[in-house]
């Protein structure tokens, strides 16, 4: 049994980073979802835009607690993480501003949450972090946005339908039409500026973790070329995804004795792939060079967003073909506008399944589908997202 320090704490969840855009989204959807006699707060510096989003939220939530708290100021979010069972963080960039909050949560207990894309706070966390929060039944659970839930849970949801006990092949693409926010790209911005941190952070932690007993995980991005069901070039994607998948397998013994993911962008027209490889070249380049970053960090401010009229236009569709036991399936998650109502929905879902549901005893870092698994994904199809086998 995993011993839980956050048993009695005054709130069951908080939500820090609320006046940010996507903050304030997920701020709007827990209002909508919290049970009733659920106890949750806002937590950020600057009481006056709290209040600002409070009124948002309606007469309802008019004496909804709002708490001090800034992520410059670790003393402030020792006593955030002491208040509460579950911590839900949309402040990023989080290599430049969110270890303290992890630190004050595995140290605490507290169960934590954010939007990280960014596969070298993923990999220093665990790092850091992990043991601390093993040992006072903390959840760390990174990426519980776009990135990575519609391909953790997506790939969770395609190997509950092939054959146990046997080794499992999956690949996954994904195709979106979406736009994304200031807060996105400058955590891009950042990713794209430390490639040697990175694979260093990636190494250590590969060297730390050693291989699951018995057991053989494999993941990463995929290799070009055009899937002859769908017609669509896949490209290889080197997000953050594969390593929450591989995580997940890693803790699942259901992922079998051998499994393998390959992660990949799909694309309808080659132009678009020659396209988009040359512009993220172009960023990755540039943002080696200072000024140039500088220059390129001013072009979209954090804490903005698309309009609801563009969210209402964007789509996205993750496809997973699964193999295994000699059998072969294929699966699709898909939803509306990713980066911002849906991540708002994944992020605000994970927080309640945490805070309300009887889950398997985890702790450490863990991932949404070795954390919630059934019961996170039974609350998003609730939600509206889509889990199909095609």
């Amino acid at each position: 049994m995993v011993f839980r320090m956050a048993e009695q704490r005054s709130f069951d969840l908080v939500l820090l980073g609320a006046t940010g855009f996507t903050g304030g989204l997920t701020a709007e959807y827990l209002a909508r979802r919290m049970p009733e006699g659920g106890r949750w707060a806002l937590a950020g510096r600057n009481r006056d835009r709290l209040e600002a989003v409070r009124r948002r939220l309606g007469a309802k939530w008019e004496s909804l607690p709002l708490l001090e708290a800034d992520v410059a100021d670790p003393v402030s979010l020792r006593e955030l993480a002491g208040k509460t069972k579950v911590v839900a963080t949309t402040v990023g960039p989080y290599l430049a501003h969110g270890e303290p909050l992890v630190a004050a949560c595995a140290e605490a207990g507290t169960d934590y949450l954010d939007l990280c894309g960014e596969p070298e706070f993923f990999d220093r966390m665990y790092l850091r972090h992990h043991a601390t929060a093993e040992r006072t039944g903390a959840r760390l659970v990174h990426a519980c946005g776009f990135d990575s839930i519609p391909h953790d849970l997506g790939v969770f949801y395609t190997v509950k339908q092939l054959p146990e006990g046997v080794p499992l092949r999956i690949s996954g693409s994904v195709s979106t039409n979406a736009t994304f926010s200031g807060g996105t790209y400058a955590s891009a911005l950042g990713v794209f500026a430390r490639p040697l941190p990175m694979v260093r952070a990636a190494r250590e932690r590969a060297a730390a973790e050693g291989r699951p007993a018995g057991r053989r995980v494999h993941s990463g991005p995929g290799s070009l070329h055009r899937d002859a069901e769908t017609g669509r070039w896949l490209v290889p994607l080197p997000t953050i995804d594969p390593k929450v998948v591989a995580l997940s397998a890693r803790l699942l013994p259901a992922y079998g004795p051998d499994f393998r993911y390959r992660h990949h962008a799909a694309f309808q027209h080659l132009s678009s792939v020659v396209g988009a490889t040359a512009g993220l070249g172009a960023l990755a380049a540039l943002a080696q060079v200072p000024p140039a970053r500088k220059a390129l960090s001013g072009l979209r401010s954090p804490g903005s967003g698309p309009g609801e009229e563009r969210r209402a236009r964007s789509r996205f569709t993750a496809r997973f073909v699964g193999e295994g036991g000699g059998r072969r399936v294929v699966t699709e998650v898909s939803g509306c506008d990713p980066g911002y109502d849906e991540t708002a929905k994944m992020l605000g879902e994970s927080a309640l399944c945490l805070a309300f549901d009887d889950l398997p005893p985890t702790s450490g870092q863990v991932t949404t589908a070795a954390a919630m698994g059934d019961a996170l994904l039974g609350r998003l199809v609730d939600a509206g997202l889509v889990f199909r086998v095609v």
